[in-house]
């Protein structure tokens, strides 16, 4: 025979004073306690807990108080306990886990923060994580930072795009990818659920607009090949260090970054090889890198003042030079060039758009000089570049990095950078020797 349920009435519950448990039936309880104060319990066994004696233990889960949860709501919540039990569930470890996701609900502003901190010590510049804070600060946040990271959705991702998607590609294509990691983190920390929102393929593909059809192409400015040799013999005409790098920099082909990181360690002068760690390469792949006759003859130089660990020291020991530091350069070339009045404009300028040189041009230099003044391969020139190789077929196939033939390429690039010539000259190439 089923226990009755529903003996309390309004009446009983309001008027009620004295203290003690009022069973109302189906586990429900009106508690009132020796202060004159009442609530609902709902009081149900566990068998998973017991007594010293065996028994099973009643446990107690409270449904609020009486002045602001009626007979009939408390009533209602003790009706959906019960359900629980009746599915082999049980309402105080649901009630625990409900507790704890509101108690772990954190912000998209919150969770860029935290991801920021996880990440930062990974990133080899100190700077990427500012990035990062300064973007998502920007473009992100006025919208979404102050919401639960489980609510942001699609409509959200694409809200936050669309103003500066066609205007400010690169940007907007940042902050997608940065998003799309928070997302990820907050996925992976049980914060959300689902799939994330702002996904590219096969999600915001279809909404937005391909990147390389918006994206306009920014070339960094850079010296007509013809002119790479007066450059060079005006730069040898600057003492200091920063000036040695740049040169190092024009002969090697390489990245501001990766001169001025470059270490001791990662140089063989008696091999003329400069083996540069995938740590610190964009592609996050080892890059060697041959050394003609100029570049050795830098690095000797450089040695006899070896302060470091530094190839090229900064001010500060144990500390590499800035990265505005071959740019300082540029500018002081240029600076003492409009000062003897030599030219209304910088001598070393980019003609196509009038803008002074910058040292990332110099790889383009190189670029135009191998393949209109040459007949090396292209693929020599894109690996002295340390780009991807574009073709999947390509890569499966050629697998190392041609280090023989680009090294007469390299020695062929310090000879035209230490040799006028005519802009139309193509340098003898026999391709059986390369």
């Amino acid at each position: 025979m089923s226990r009755p349920i529903k003996k309390l009435s309004a009446v009983k519950v309001r008027q009620e004073k004295k203290p003690g448990y009022y069973a109302d039936g189906g586990g429900l309880y009106l508690q009132i306690r020796e202060t004159g104060t009442k609530s609902w319990i709902f009081r149900y066994s566990r068998s998973t807990v017991l007594t010293k004696n065996g028994r099973r233990k009643h446990t107690d889960i409270g449904l609020g108080s009486y002045l602001s949860v009626s007979l009939e709501t408390a009533r209602e919540k003790a009706d959906g306990m019960r359900r629980a039990i009746a599915n082999g569930d049980d309402p105080l470890a649901m009630r625990q886990s409900e507790r704890a996701k509101i108690a772990a609900k954190m912000t998209f502003s919150e969770c860029a923060s935290a991801y920021i901190e996880a990440h930062r010590h990974g990133w080899k510049n100190e700077k990427h994580g500012d990035q990062w804070t300064n973007t998502l600060a920007t473009y992100a946040a006025p919208l979404v930072g102050k919401k639960d990271v489980a609510l942001v959705d699609t409509h959200d991702v694409v809200s936050i795009l669309e103003p500066i998607w066609t205007t400010k590609n690169e940007t907007a294509s940042r902050v997608r990818g940065r998003m799309e990691k928070v997302l990820a983190w907050a996925t992976t920390r049980g914060l959300r659920s689902g799939e994330n929102p702002a996904r590219w393929k096969g999600h915001l593909d279809t909404l937005l607009a391909k990147p390389s059809a918006v994206q306009a192409d920014e070339h960094h400015p850079a010296l007509p090949y013809p002119q790479i040799a007066s450059f060079v013999a005006s730069l040898r005409s600057i003492d200091g260090t920063a000036a040695k790098a740049l040169e190092f920099a024009i002969l090697t082909a390489g990245r501001t970054q990766e001169i001025i990181g470059a270490q001791w360690s990662e140089i063989d002068i008696d091999a003329k090889l400069w083996t540069v760690p995938a740590e610190r390469m964009k592609m996050k792949q080892l890059h060697r890198v041959p050394l003609s006759a100029r570049a050795i003859a830098i690095l000797k130089a450089m040695e006899k003042t070896r302060l470091d660990d530094f190839v090229f020291p900064g001010m500060t020991k144990n500390k590499g030079l800035s990265n505005m530091s071959l740019l300082a350069v540029i500018k002081r070339m240029n600076g003492a060039a409009k000062s003897k009045g030599d030219a209304p404009a910088p001598i070393w300028f980019d003609p196509r758009t009038g803008a002074p040189v910058v040292p990332h041009g110099f790889r383009s230099t190189f670029r135009d000089w191998a393949a209109e003044c040459t007949h090396f391969p292209r693929e020599l020139a894109e690996k002295a570049l340390a780009h991807a190789v574009r073709s999947e077929v390509e890569a499966a196939y050629q697998r190392g990095d041609l280090l023989a033939k680009r090294a007469k390429m390299m020695d062929a690039w310090a000879a035209y950078c230490a040799t006028k010539r005519e802009a139309s000259a193509v340098l003898p190439f026999n391709r059986q020797s390369a």
